[in-house]
């Protein structure tokens, strides 16, 4: 099983803003960062923020910010919403549906992954030591001066 991109950018959002909680930070820093195009981060941060993970202040000194405690934030959670329904090989659109007895075991492997991940928040998976260290010697670019 593989997630998708737009997953991947979610978590590394959600990780970049948790190990800056001091300011906002801007979609430029982390596409910068990450080095990922600004049109993708900014499409996921949209969705983001519309499902209530980050807060988006505009204008100068604007930027991204978790919009509640990295306790909070559920990892099954966000995975189910950005991956949507999870069918491993195919089995809803397969002619032997009614027959095949795999459907089954990829069905409750799939719950078993959401159950763990259902057991972990943001503040789980973020190591509190290594977080801003996680950045150091990338570039950080400053809200540009208007």
């Amino acid at each position: 099983m593989r997630l998708t991109t737009f997953t991947d950018y979610a978590v590394k959002i959600l990780l970049y803003l948790a190990a800056h909680p001091a300011r906002p930070s801007t979609l430029a820093e982390i596409a910068d960062t990450y080095a990922i195009p600004r049109s993708r981060i900014a499409k996921v941060a949209v969705e983001l923020e519309r499902e209530g993970y980050v807060t988006n202040v505009r204008g100068r000194g604007g930027g991204l910010s978790l919009a509640r405690p990295t306790a909070e934030i559920n990892m099954g959670r966000l995975i189910r919403h950005t991956e949507g329904c999870i069918d491993l090989v195919g089995c809803s659109t397969c002619v032997a549906r009614r027959v095949c007895r795999l459907t089954s075991p990829l069905d409750e492997a799939v719950a078993a992954f959401f159950a763990v991940l259902d057991r972990h928040s943001l503040d789980d998976v973020l190591n509190r030591d290594g977080a801003r260290r996680l950045f150091d010697g990338l570039p950080l670019h400053a809200p540009a001066a208007v």
